[in-house]
This record gives C-alpha cells, sequence and structure tokens, in this order.
C-alpha cells in the first residue's frame, strides 16, 4: 500500500504496479480516491530509471481522473498489503498491579511459606 503526501499528512493509498516503457525499471502508480481533509483525487506515477533516477508525476481532480483512465490498459496488477498482526495476547505478564504493588502468585507453592516450621 503506498502513500501520497496530501494537506500535510501521509494518505493510504491503492498502488498499482504499471508494464515498464521506455528505458524505464520500475513503473507504479498510487490512487488516492478522495482526501479525508480537502477532498480532492490525486494519482502519483513513480518511475525508476536504469541510473536509479527517480521521476514522479502528480494530477490531481478532473486531470488526475483523465490519467488514471489513459494508464488503466497499462496496469498489471495492483500491490495488496495483509496485515499480519495476531490478536491473541503474548507471553508479557506485568508483575505489579495498578497501584504499584507486586502481584501474588498463589499457584507457585515454592514461595508459599505457610506451613514450614521454624526454629526458634
Amino acid at each position: 500500500m503506498g502513500y501520497i503526501h496530501c494537506c500535510g499528512g501521509l494518505r493510504k493509498t491503492r498502488s498499482f504496479r504499471l508494464s515498464p516503457q521506455d528505458d524505464f525499471v520500475l513503473c507504479e502508480l498510487d490512487y488516492l480516491n478522495k482526501c479525508p481533509v480537502c477532498g480532492h483525487t490525486a494519482v502519483q506515477l513513480t518511475r525508476i530509471d536504469k541510473d536509479n533516477n527517480i521521476s514522479t508525476i502528480r494530477k490531481t481532480n478532473s486531470k488526475a481522473l483523465k490519467f488514471f483512465s489513459k494508464l488503466k490498459d497499462k496496469i498489471l496488477y495492483e500491490e495488496k498489503t495483509f496485515n499480519n498482526l495476531n490478536t491473541f495476547s503474548g507471553r508479557f505478564y506485568l508483575y505489579y498491579n495498578e497501584y504499584g504493588v507486586r502481584k501474588r502468585c498463589y499457584s507457585n507453592l515454592k514461595n508459599l511459606k505457610l506451613g514450614l516450621k521454624t526454629l526458634i
């Protein structure tokens, strides 16, 4: 998933990989349907040539829609990212409660001192 800088922030976009033309190695198209702040449509084409020079072309609003429709037939595939975050909890355990007092674990019988005889 790509990002376009719009209205002072990075906005998530749909990313498309294009077939490279001329002397370019990589062509990528980022499409922002609607900016949540200003409501503009933005399209950015990023190309990398054989000498690792980067060129970008950015269009907004009606020019962006025309530019996107013009490049639509050159799209190879859409890049999709999957969120592989596990929703279950990890193995971290906090040994203090909300008052800063150390929690006591009664399942650990080694720490219990109830049945011990002391020699006095």
